[in-house]
């Protein structure tokens, strides 16, 4: 059955990983590949006994000796290979190495954003555990876990995340209580809520046209101001190549919660399969939908839509928005809240852009009137997870020690957690007294930082001497079990960014999982975008691509409405 399961996915990611967004901030090369972990036991185990030859062979838990630990991880954990992987990977096996009494070795298999769903299909499709090139451990997506959850292939953690050391420390207890199935298993981890996108818009372009972020409360008056940028040459370059927005595609129909990028377009629709009212149905046929379909087409079509959407991944379009070096230019990228804020601001700054404006370059719009009559406001991501692979022998040792080594450590309030929050020490952060200068041959950009001995700072940005680093995989704000070490990088940006969105934001609804969305689910996707495109090109109406759809797909639909709702 997982065989099975895993030649569909594959399949399935192989296609997917060609619609894909675009490479994320900090994603790097593997550092090495690889599966797991390795046993050791003792005379007891090995010796003939009147037991089961499985006794014999199969060591309890506490005989179990992980040595090698293989994880695989997106851009999220942003210490790539050029940005100190090599310090942190190195102080995290010191420091898990004491804390267990043993020598792990650590293997980060870091893969880019943009083919992430298809790699991980192929290491797990061509390899088991135990052997070279098979994770013990990853990073899944909500979407992608939901297709992952029902295939065997993830073990139930319930009772190591019910008897973790953590719990007593455990602020946000719903984030993963929320993901047990009906007969309480646990097959992810989420160490932090989800985050979600939040609408910047440039402040400098709201000055040249007299618009005030606060004058922006509906959908009209987010179009007109979209319209306002595109005519009115906002940047002051006399080209004719301004538009309103850009984003990351018309909609993120391969990944969840799907609206995210353009949630002012989309609104109350939600072109996927979401419960209401008790009820699982596919958003992707509802009113909600075609209208959205008729707004972007409008959109599109009035020229304040940048093209570049219809292909762009994420690193296109917001390398775009920040960009003083383009052909074209754009006055609204909506985008990921909190951290993103600080970090959309320091690369506006490297590009020169509205330099005395400062850290004022970026206003953040609240939801508008439509969005908050729908949804409520802003969508708060379902969080990504880490998994743990099932090996399948009956025996929960080797599923137990990964998860005592990689899960239990990275939420301990001290300094694992650390290392997973600002990275290495010295390297990535520090305590000690010190005094460095970004821009230190620009004296109009150059900014000095000075430190006291014990006073904790993030350092220099080992690949960026001119920006300082700002987090690892955990986000300080998000995570569910706080630090407990009294180290918090006070970021006025990052805190500012974080309370505007946990103020306007709503949980996204949950992910659908069942054996045919899963079987189908590349083919789906492929055939709702081609459909939301030629809408929005003016090749098709809303209402057509919706009778095309049903026409296409009405049975398969109806068997998937069928198993999620049973």
């Amino acid at each position: 059955m997982k065989k099975k399961v895993l030649s569909v996915l594959l399949a399935s990611a192989m296609v997917l990983s060609l619609v894909a967004c675009g490479s994320e901030e900090g994603s790097g090369d593997a550092a090495s590949t690889g599966s797991g972990a390795s046993n050791t036991t003792d005379s007891a185990a090995t010796s003939t006994d009147t037991g089961s030859s499985d006794t014999a062979t199969t060591p309890a838990a506490e005989e179990f000796v992980l040595d090698n630990l293989y994880i695989v991880v997106d851009g999220t954990l942003t210490a790539t290979v050029d940005s100190g992987q090599a310090e942190f990977e190195a102080q995290w096996e010191e420091a898990v190495g004491e804390k267990l009494g043993h020598a792990i070795d650590l293997h980060i298999n870091q893969i880019d954003h943009s083919g992430y769903t298809s790699t991980v299909s192929q290491l797990l499709a061509t390899s088991t555990p135990g052997e070279e090139g098979y994770p013990d451990a990853m990073i899944m997506s909500a979407s992608m876990f939901r297709e992952y959850s029902t295939t065997g292939i993830l073990w139930d953690m319930a009772d190591a995340y019910a008897n973790a050391e953590f719990q007593s420390r455990v602020t946000l207890p719903s984030v993963n209580e929320n993901m047990k199935t009906a007969d309480g298993k646990l097959y992810g981890f989420a160490p932090t809520y989800g985050n979600g996108c939040v609408t910047y818009v440039k402040q400098s372009w709201l000055d040249a046209v007299g618009m005030s972020i606060d004058d922006i409360k509906t959908f009209d008056d987010y179009y007109n101001m979209l319209k306002a940028f595109t005519e009115q040459d906002p940047d002051g370059n006399g080209s004719d190549g301004t538009y309103g927005v850009i984003a990351a595609g018309f909609g993120k129909l391969d990944e969840a919660p799907f609206i995210n990028y353009m949630p002012e377009f989309w609104q109350g629709a939600y072109p996927s399969f979401y419960e209401k009212d008790g009820q699982w149905v596919d958003g992707f046929t509802e009113q909600a939908t075609v209208d959205a379909l008729a707004r972007l087409a409008q959109a599109y079509a009035d020229g304040v839509i940048d093209p570049d959407t219809e292909e762009a991944g994420t690193k296109q379009a917001r390398e775009k928005f920040f960009s003083n070096d383009q052909s074209t230019s754009e006055g609204v990228f909506t985008y990921w809240a909190g951290t993103w804020l600080r970090t959309l601001t320091n690369n506006m700054s490297k590009n020169e852009v509205d330099d005395d404006l400062g850290d004022d370059r970026l206003v953040q719009l609240p939801p508008i009137k439509e969005i908050k009559d729908t949804w409520g406001g802003y969508i708060n991501r379902e969080a990504p997870v880490w998994v743990i692979t099932d090996d399948g022998d009956g025996n929960n040792a080797r599923e137990q020690a990964i998860f005592d080594a990689l899960l239990e450590t990275m939420l301990d309030g001290d300094r694992v957690q650390t290392l997973w929050t600002y990275g290495a020490e010295d390297v990535h952060w520090s305590i000690h007294a010190e005094e460095f200068s970004t821009n230190a041959d620009d004296p109009e950009k150059k900014k000095d930082y000075s430190y006291e001995e014990g006073q904790f700072h993030l350092k220099q940005s080992p690949n960026d001497p001119n920006s300082v680093w700002k987090k690892n995989h955990l986000d300080a704000v998000l995570v569910i079990a706080p630090l407990t070490n009294g180290y918090v990088d006070n970021d006025d940006l990052v805190t500012k960014g974080n309370q505007f969105f946990t103020t306007n934001c709503v949980d996204a609804p949950a992910a659908a999982a069942c054996e045919t969305l899963t079987n189908v689910q590349s083919d789906l996707v492929d055939y709702k975008k081609a459909l939301m495109n030629s809408v929005v090109a003016g090749e098709m109406t809303p209402e057509d691509a919706i009778a095309d759809y049903i026409d296409e797909w009405g049975d398969t639909v109806e068997q998937i409405l069928s198993e999620l709702n049973q």
